[in-house]
This record gives structure tokens, C-alpha cells and sequence, in this order.
């Protein structure tokens, strides 16, 4: 498959509008757009797959399933992972489990951007201090606004794109030469990947009052055969009840 300019432009973009500190979809929250599941979608739309895009987005939001970014630190970059990787995959017809495989060292990768963009930013900070000290509001708000965000454009989308439209063949031509034993290979440690994600979540909600629900619903997806959307619209109601009554239980030890 082949990508033209516009298409590598606009993946780019997708991941720039996901990187933490973009104000653009303030509303919706970066975050969101940061999860390879969301910005793998939109990638396969802007590919013309948007099914592909969806499930190999899916495959590799797995490993990240109790991605935490705490204190400024990122120890990997979800939203990189999700568009390059899903990006490359669809290009290249890998399949899901391949994708993750290449997916996990492109969001290390991402790291590198993250470091950058926080050390740069650093310089535009003082130059808001200049501003604030010389009651120069306008200029602060310039300063605070357009420089970091332009430079954040830079950097996130220029790489992506050279990824992308210089990249996909590359990765087409490596796929084609592993073929049999070494592809399997990587297939196998794409299929172990995401139990890493499934295994922190579980740690996470192995508590006491949180376990039951988890319990379930897993009962409600195996026993019951329910549709995923079933079973989430009936957590929905689950958890609306469960907040109700703890919050009247608060209120009522309050008084």
C-alpha cells in the first residue's frame, strides 16, 4: 500500500494533537487522543481502512492498558506507538500481532520527544518571565501560547511524516524477508505482550470492593455470552448506583 503526502501529514498531526500539553482539544483532553486505540482509528480512516486501523489500534492499547504518567515523567509514549505503529502496520499488512511488537520500541522512541520538547521549554518559560516582570501581558500571553506549541508541531509532526512516507517501504521490505520462523517469532511476542498490560490492570484493582466487579463482569463475557457493549452499559448503571450509595453513606456520617 501506498501513502501520499497529505495522508503522512495528517497521521502527524494525529499524534500531535494526542502529546500531553497540546490545548487544542482541551474539551475532550489530550489523553484521550493519546490512546493507540483512538489515534490507531483515526489513522485507518486517514488510510482508508478504518477497520484495520481500529483493530490493530485495539492490539496495541493492550500493553497499555495501566499506562500512568506521574510527575512529568513518561516512561514510554502510547500515542507514538499507537499512530506510527498502526501507520506502519497497515501500510506494510501486518497483522495485529506483529503491530504490537513494532509498536512497543517506537514508543520508547517516543521518549526522545517527550525529553526534547520539556528541555525547549524550559527557554520559553524565561522569556514569559522577561515578559511578567516588564507587565507586558500581551506578550506573556503570546510567549505562554504560539512559541511552545509551534515547536511542539515541529518536532512531533516532521518525524512522523518521515516515518511514514519514507519508512513504510522499509518496513514492507523487512516484513517480507523474516518470513516464516522469524515472523512467527515476532507474532508470538506480540500475543504475549498485551497479558503484560491485562496482568497491571489486575494488579491494580485486586482490592478489596473493586475485585467483585471485575469478577462480573467476567462472568457476564464467558457464562453469559454478552456482547462487550452489553456488559459496559450494565457497568455504566453498576457503578452510577455504587456512587450513588456511597456518596449518601458519606453524607449520612458527615451529620
Amino acid at each position: 500500500m501506498s501513502v501520499n503526502l497529505l495522508q503522512a501529514f495528517l497521521i502527524g498531526v494525529v499524534y500531535y494533537l494526542g502529546i500531553n500539553g497540546t490545548p487544542w482539544l482541551s474539551l475532550l483532553g489530550s489523553t484521550i487522543m493519546n490512546r493507540p486505540l483512538i489515534c490507531g482509528t483515526l489513522v485507518g480512516i486517514i488510510l482508508g481502512h478504518p477497520i484495520e486501523g481500529c483493530i490493530i489500534g485495539a492490539a496495541i492499547n493492550l500493553p497499555y492498558l495501566a499506562y500512568i504518567s506521574a510527575g512529568g515523567t513518561v516512561p514510554m509514549d502510547p500515542g507514538l506507538a499507537g499512530t506510527l505503529g498502526t501507520a506502519l502496520a497497515i501500510i506494510a499488512g501486518a497483522t495485529p500481532q506483529v503491530a504490537v511488537s513494532l509498536a512497543v520500541p517506537i514508543g520508547l522512541l517516543g521518549t526522545i520527544i517527550w525529553i526534547v520538547h520539556m528541555t525547549v521549554d524550559i527557554s520559553f518559560l524565561h522569556m514569559a518571565d522577561q515578559a511578567a516582570e516588564k507587565d507586558n501581558i500581551r506578550k506573556l500571553n503570546l510567549i505562554q501560547m504560539f512559541p511552545p506549541q509551534i515547536f511542539l508541531f515541529i518536532i512531533s509532526v516532521i518525524p512522523v511524516f518521515i516515518a511514514v512516507y519514507f519508512g513504510s517501504g522499509i518496513v514492507s521490505e523487512m516484513l517480507n524477508s523474516i518470513k516464516g520462523t522469524p515472523l512467527h517469532i515476532l507474532q508470538v511476542i506480540g500475543g504475549v505482550l498485551p497479558a503484560l498490560g491485562i496482568a497491571m490492570i489486575l494488579k491494580a484493582i485486586n482490592r478489596k470492593g473493586i475485585i467483585l466487579f471485575f469478577l462480573i463482569g467476567f462472568i457476564l463475557a464467558v457464562y453469559f455470552n454478552l456482547p462487550i457493549i452489553i456488559i459496559s452499559v450494565i457497568g455504566v448503571i453498576i457503578a452510577y448506583i455504587y456512587t450513588e450509595l456511597s456518596f449518601k453513606n458519606a453524607n449520612k456520617g458527615e451529620a
